[in-house]
Order: C-alpha cells, then sequence, then structure tokens
C-alpha cells in the first residue's frame, strides 16, 4: 500500500475510534508531515483520499475537519410534481415565526444565524464613519438602482468568480427578499404558473400567495438538484412563466447543484425561454474550497435574474440585498421606486467602505469555520440521540439541518410542544404550499454547544420517541 494510504488508514481508524471527533480538527499537515516523517504532497494525498471517503471536510485556511458520521439512510423527496392552483402559507409562517421569537427560548426555530458572529463593531464604525461624510445630496443620488460604489464592489466579486456583471445592472434592494419578490413581479402576472423546489424556502411560496401566483413544486434530490424529469414535463404540460431555485445551499436541504446539474437545469430553461429567479443568499457561507458559481454562469440567454444579499454572511440588521438583473433592470427600478422607494442609504454606504477597505473575506473564512464546526456538532449529537429513525441532511454550507421522519410525525404538534418545553423548532409544513413535508422539521445549527442547547436537543429527541411510539392512524 502507498505511504498515503496508510496514513489515511490509519487517520480513519482513530475518527472511527473517537480520538478525533466531528467538528474537530485533525492535525495540520505540517503536523502530520512531522509526526510521520512524510512529505507534504504525501500527506496532502492522504487527506484528499480521506475527505473522497466522506470522513473529513476541507476548509481554506483552516485545514481538515472531521465530519458527522453518515445518516442511515438518505433524505428522501415526493417522486412527483405537485400542482397547487392556489397558496396558503402566510398565516402558518406567521405563526411560527412569531411565536418562535422570544429570547426565553433555545432558538432551534430561528431562520437568522447567531448574532454573535458578526462583526458589529466593525459595521457600527462603518456607519459612524459614513454618517460623520455623508453627503445630503446621497439620498437623491442613491435612490435605484443605488449606490453606485456597492454596485460596482458587487460586481468585482463576481467578476473574481468569472462571472462578468455591468454594474449598471444591479439593483440594491432592501434586502434578498425584496430582490426576489420584484424579480418574480417582473416576470408575472396573477394567475401565471411558477415553478419552485420541493421542499422549498417559505419565502417563496408566500410571494407566489401575494401576487396571486400558481405553483408547481417540483421535487429535489438531495446532493444533486431539482429533478429535471419532472422540471421538462411541467415546462411542457403548463405554461410556466418563472421559476424560482436555489443552486447554491438549497434552503432547507442544504446542498450545492453539481456544476454538470447546474448547466442542464440553465439548457433546459433555456430551451423553453423560461426565466430564472436565483436564490443565491447563501453562496458566502459554503463549506467547500472554492464560492460555489451561480446558475447564471450558465445562462446563454441571459434573462435570468440573481439575488443575493449581506444579510445571511455580514450584516443581517442591514437589510441590503440586490439583483442582478439584466435586461429587467429598469422595470425593477420603476416597480421599487412604487413600493419601497430606495434602500437605506447609510447601510449602503457603510457597507461599500467595507468592501472597499477589505477584511470581509477573513471574516466570512472565521464565519464558515464556526458554522461547519457547530453543525457538525449538532448532526452528530442527533444522530446519537435518534439511532435509526431519523434522515439528516449533511449540508455543503449555511447553519440548517433538516431532520425527516416517518410520516407519523407531526410537526405542526412537535413545533407546539417544544414551544412548552423551551425551545423552538421550525416545522415542515413551512416548506410547501400545502403541507407536504409535515412529517419533517428545519433545526438551527448556527448557535455555540451549551447546557441549554444539549437540553433541548435532549428534550426534542424524547417528544419525537413519544410521537413515533404512537400507532400509524388509518
Amino acid at each position: 500500500m502507498s505511504r498515503y494510504g496508510q496514513l489515511a488508514d490509519q487517520l480513519q481508524q482513530q475518527i472511527e475510534s473517537g480520538v478525533w471527533r466531528p467538528g474537530e480538527r485533525i492535525p495540520s499537515i505540517r503536523q502530520s508531515c512531522k509526526t510521520h516523517h512524510l512529505s507534504p504532497m504525501t500527506v496532502l494525498q492522504a487527506y484528499q483520499l480521506l475527505e473522497s471517503r466522506g470522513l473529513v471536510l476541507a476548509r481554506p485556511q483552516s485545514g481538515y475537519y472531521v465530519k458527522a458520521v453518515a445518516s442511515p439512510q438518505r433524505i428522501s423527496t415526493p417522486q412527483q410534481a405537485h400542482y397547487s392552483g392556489s397558496v396558503d402559507i402566510n398565516d402558518l409562517v406567521f405563526e411560527v415565526l412569531q411565536a418562535s421569537k422570544s429570547r426565553d427560548l433555545v432558538p432551534l426555530g430561528m431562520a437568522v444565524a447567531d448574532p454573535t458572529l458578526f462583526p458589529h463593531p466593525q459595521l457600527g464604525r462603518a456607519l459612524g464613519s459614513c454618517m460623520r461624510r455623508l453627503d445630503p445630496f446621497s439620498t437623491v443620488a442613491d435612490l435605484p438602482p443605488g449606490n453606485e460604489t456597492l454596485r460596482r464592489a458587487i460586481a468585482r466579486r463576481y467578476a473574481d468568480d468569472g462571472l462578468l456583471v455591468d454594474p449598471q445592472q444591479i439593483i440594491i434592494t432592501t434586502g434578498a427578499m425584496e430582490a426576489l419578490s420584484l424579480s418574480l413581479q417582473v416576470l408575472t402576472e396573477p394567475g401565471d404558473w411558477v415553478v419552485v423546489e420541493s421542499p422549498t424556502f417559505y419565502g417563496a411560496l408566500q410571494a407566489i400567495e401575494r401576487l396571486q401566483l400558481k405553483a408547481v413544486e417540483i421535487p429535489v434530490t438531495p446532493g444533486v438538484g431539482i429533478d429535471l424529469a419532472l422540471l421538462a414535463q411541467a415546462l411542457a404540460e403548463r405554461p410556466i412563466k418563472a421559476c424560482w431555485l436555489m443552486g447554491n445551499v438549497q434552503h432547507p436541504l442544504g446542498h450545492t447543484m453539481p456544476d454538470g446539474h447546474k448547466e442542464a437545469l440553465m439548457q433546459l430553461l433555456n430551451a423553453h425561454k423560461v426565466p430564472l429567479v436565483e436564490d443565491d443568499v447563501y453562496a458566502e457561507i459554503y463549506f467547500g474550497r472554492e464560492r460555489p458559481r451561480p446558475l447564471k454562469h450558465w445562462d446563454s440567454r441571459g434573462d435570468s435574474l440573481l439575488c443575493s444579499s449581506f444579510s445571511k454572511c455580514l450584516a443581517p440588521g442591514f437589510r441590503v440585498g440586490w439583483v442582478v438583473a439584466g435586461p429587467h433592470a429598469e422595470r425593477i427600478q420603476r416597480l421599487q421606486l412604487m413600493s419601497t422607494l430606495s434602500t437605506n442609504v447609510p447601510s449602503q454606504l457603510a457597507l461599500a467602505d467595507m468592501l472597499r477597505q477589505g477584511g470581509v473575506d477573513a471574516h466570512f473564512r472565521r464565519l464558515r469555520h464556526t458554522l461547519a464546526q457547530r453543525q457538525q456538532q449538532m448532526r452528530a449529537a442527533l444522530l446519537h440521540l435518534l439511532p435509526g429513525e431519523v434522515r439528516i441532511s449533511n449540508p455543503d454550507g449555511g447553519y440548517f439541518l433538516w431532520l425527516e421522519f416517518d410520516e407519523r410525525l407531526d410537526s405542526r404538534a412537535l413545533h407546539a410542544q417544544a414551544l412548552a418545553c423551551g425551545f423552538s423548532l421550525a416545522p415542515g409544513a413551512l416548506f410547501s404550499s400545502q403541507g407536504q413535508h409535515n412529517h419533517c422539521l428545519r433545526l438551527n445549527s448556527s448557535h455555540p454547544w451549551s447546557p441549554e442547547l444539549e437540553a433541548a436537543l435532549s428534550q426534542l429527541a424524547e417528544l419525537i420517541h413519544q410521537q413515533l411510539d404512537k400507532p400509524l392512524l388509518r
């Protein structure tokens, strides 16, 4: 056996015996070179072999970390499309989010990451500096499409990934939700059909309900992406006007489409001349070696709309997002002027200043490292507490875990029980138009391990066992 193979087997034995636990960093390449008297290339080959076996995860500028053991079963999804003539989700979303806001609850159901992970002192200094230098006329100059310096900084970040974007086609919005809603609004009229994934981000369903659209929910294959055969069938059978999809760190499953699947998806949409509304808000908090490219990279027609924001990765409270609107830029500006008028100007200036000065990438690296470590730790704990009864996602980024049980589980009832026990969760019914995923739930994994968090997970496991011990109703 090769020397790197021997080292990989030795480290695998140590991982399996618990020497290195999920979320922990294995020895650095330099340290292993010294310990085993091997060259850096040999050690790197061993670590890459461990990565290919699914045992460790490489994090840029940080090292290699142990992954949680694989679930006994993969996450499953429905094998057929669901056509919904109407969507009724807003009441449930409001009920769940309102009930989960209390600071007294262990926030497993929250949609936002641990707020202590963000650089609030730097953001405050940037905001204060911009306010002292604020040109009173910027409140007019920075009306849609938004602050030019910020738009050019965003365009440069896309250029680093090989995506050429005209800053004049970037519209700054009040968070990604406004960008996504405006994009959908510019492409559709009430009564039109829109494709979404299943499960999907509930914000997409809320926008569809508000705009009086019809949803076609296409199942996703975890680790691959939306089912292209079912998508092709829907495109052939219905007059689809738009698709709202996530290619990177899909919410709630957390997977990223392989590049080949992204390319095939865009070829299919381009062939049917159906524009894409791309939700790319988690692209900066990926766990891989390189930031994944958006679906728009493969858009040959150029009419897809790429939406993102700084809310998930840098400045949650600033509510600054954007849409790369292409030929739809002017219409989106007009719609924005009729609704929110413009995005908060001081927030735009502060973020432009932070991007200009540099340092945000160092923050992104720290954030990705912490989120990946905490996610693997929670995943390992859940697999220990719920052996054989749960299928848990193994995300490529973000800060959520998706748990799937057999259909006896009622996640809406579980949500009410959890609140009474002092913690929150997001029931799976939030992530489809008609509650198709009520036997699933989403947990926020971004918070640090603590006795309170450990107790909440134990209580959650107890509640789940109580439900699953009930006979299946017929």
